[in-house]
């Protein structure tokens, strides 16, 4: 009779150790939507988020967003490429942007600095869904993208 409690009473204990135990932590929040990229908080409020080469190759198969190079002097460009702006006029050059804040833009420069920075600038502005090409196009060339 005693077995019979006994394993009774481990069950117990450990169902009650289970419920209070630390829930499993979730991964860190990915990408404003389609679960892509990784979010960089911007100080003062807002984020943006960093996308890998391959993640913007499969996002230009359906494109729906502006796409811009920030990188300065002019070095290339990645095709399908809507604008050159430089990263240090971004701020001064807002009316070349869509005008809806909550419009969808893909930043990119050399190596991913210029354009982290115009990240920034833009989410301060107030645009809320901002993409970052991490490493810049020398990740996408080293994806083994084409530049053209």
């Amino acid at each position: 009779m005693k077995k019979p409690l006994l394993l009774a009473s481990l069950v117990v204990v450990t169902l009650a150790l289970g419920a209070c135990s630390t829930p499993p932590v979730s991964a860190p929040s990915t990408g404003i939507d389609q679960g892509l990229g990784q979010v960089v908080p911007v100080e003062g409020g807002g984020q943006y988020t960093d996308i890998l080469p391959q993640e913007l190759k499969a996002m230009l198969e359906t494109k729906d967003f502006f796409f811009v190079n920030v990188h300065i002097p002019y070095e290339g460009e990645i095709e399908r490429t809507d604008a050159f702006i430089p990263f240090d006029e971004i701020e001064a050059r807002l009316g070349e942007f869509p005008q809806a804040r909550d419009a969808k833009i893909v930043l990119y420069c050399r190596s991913g600095s210029m354009s982290a920075i115009a990240a920034r600038t833009l989410v301060k502005a107030g645009y809320t869904d901002i993409y970052n090409l991490d490493g810049g196009f020398r990740a996408w060339s080293a994806a083994g993208y084409p530049m053209p």
